[in-house]
């Protein structure tokens, strides 16, 4: 992919996201006057442990899917991702069904069809992805998240409560996976379930089950003991607080990074040389930079008048937490469409050891910040711990050898 076509694919990506964006980001106050904060807390619980299984669904062999050349290659190892899809969903209808019996909590009956619905829409972006369906993903990406915020004002405006919330999503992102299912494979849909070398392909790309797999777990695990403990620990109000806190101030990360991610990866897994690869990474870091500080200045400034005045007095404590927040944001925005970098350059163990560390000081900082100060505490412990993480990681990027 040359420099020009780098841009086109992004453009084309951001102006999706950015629709896509625009939709949930407009819609946001009137859902958050349709669900109460127990409502966000209950759908954040299930839906946060539906995507740390779901970004494992296909064990990450959909992130190899760009290295395979030939189509008939690429048909196996998607076939491969459809049986490991296939037993992850069947884990969590076990785990539902668990989390019912034991928890009394029956949102949890949704659990295997939205890591289903997740995990595909992942595998099929990636799919798009290296056949170059860079307006396939974009449109997807408008209904996952549009779409979903749709669903979302409908079925609360039918007062669905925490089922509106995790039915809109759960609808949405099977509608996505569907859209972006394009081309064909070859052999067709039908031929994925035929038998297929499996074993030589799994073989071949083991390093993305074996290092990929934990570190994309551990991340999601992040986002998923995060609510756990402020439910645990607060209740399921403020773990709605944190829950809308982080949808809304992770979106300028998700509309940004997904778009240049998927972009970016392809090209740094074919750079001519190391030194054309980490120039490339340099300048995006950059770039990232100088959008990040000015979002950070805006939180810790209005942090708390903006929530308030946007979603209703109610959420203003999600606007004090999003202030302590700030720090945290502007480092994650940078960072994360950086993440692919350890793909394209074999460096997977390097960034599961890393990544491990990241989750440990995440954890120690949101339960040193909850005990010392509440929810607003929780978030300032948050920005200090990963302001040495990520500083670490983005040293590491500048100077790789």
């Amino acid at each position: 992919m040359t420099s020009a076509s780098l841009t086109r694919a992004t453009l084309t990506l951001l102006a999706g996201s950015a629709l896509a964006q625009a939709v949930p980001l407009l819609l946001g106050p009137w859902i958050a006057r349709l669900y109460t904060p127990a409502d966000y807390g209950q759908f954040s619980l299930v839906w946060s442990v539906a995507s740390n299984l779901a970004v494992v669904g296909c064990a990450r062999y959909e992130f190899a899917l760009a290295l395979e050349t030939e189509a008939a290659g690429a048909a196996t190892l998607l076939a491969l991702c459809l049986r490991v899809l296939l037993a992850v969903t069947a884990v969590a209808t076990v785990v539902g069904g668990a989390w019912m019996f034991w928890a009394d909590l029956s949102l949890a009956a949704a659990l295997p069809l939205a890591v289903l619905a997740a995990a595909a829409s992942q595998a099929l972006a990636q799919w798009a992805a290296r056949a170059g369906q860079f307006a396939a993903l974009a449109w997807g990406r408008v209904l996952q998240w549009g779409g979903g915020a749709l669903a979302q004002v409908g079925l609360g405006l039918l007062q669905a409560g925490p089922w509106g919330l995790i039915g809109g999503a759960t609808l949405a992102t099977a509608a996505a996976a569907a859209l972006q299912a394009r081309p064909a494979p070859a052999g067709g849909w039908g031929g994925l379930l035929k038998p297929q070398p499996l074993r030589e392909m799994a073989r071949k790309h083991r390093d993305f089950p074996l290092l990929n797999t934990p570190h994309a777990f551990a991340g999601a695990l992040q986002d998923t003991l995060a609510i756990v403990l402020l439910t645990a620990w607060l209740g399921a109000p403020e773990a709605g607080a944190w829950a809308l806190a982080l949808r809304y101030l992770k979106a300028p990360a998700s509309l940004v990074g997904g778009s240049l991610s998927q972009a970016l990866y392809p090209q740094l897994a074919q750079a001519a040389s190391l030194v054309e690869a980490r120039a490339l990474v340099r300048r995006n870091l950059l770039l990232l930079a100088a959008l990040a500080l000015p979002l950070m200045a805006t939180l810790l400034a209005f942090g708390p008048w903006l929530f308030a005045a946007v979603f209703g007095p109610q959420w203003r404590g999600a606007g004090e937490l999003a202030r302590s927040l700030a720090p945290y944001v502007a480092l994650h925005f940078i960072a994360s469409p950086l993440s692919v970098v350890m793909m394209a350059w074999g460096a997977q163990a390097w960034g599961l050891k890393l990544a491990l560390v990241g989750q440990a000081l995440f954890i120690a900082g949101l339960a040193a910040g909850l005990e010392l100060g509440g929810l607003a505490g929780a978030g300032w412990g948050v920005s200090a711990a990963m302001l040495l993480y990520f500083g670490y990681f983005f040293w590491a990027l500048w100077t790789w050898e």
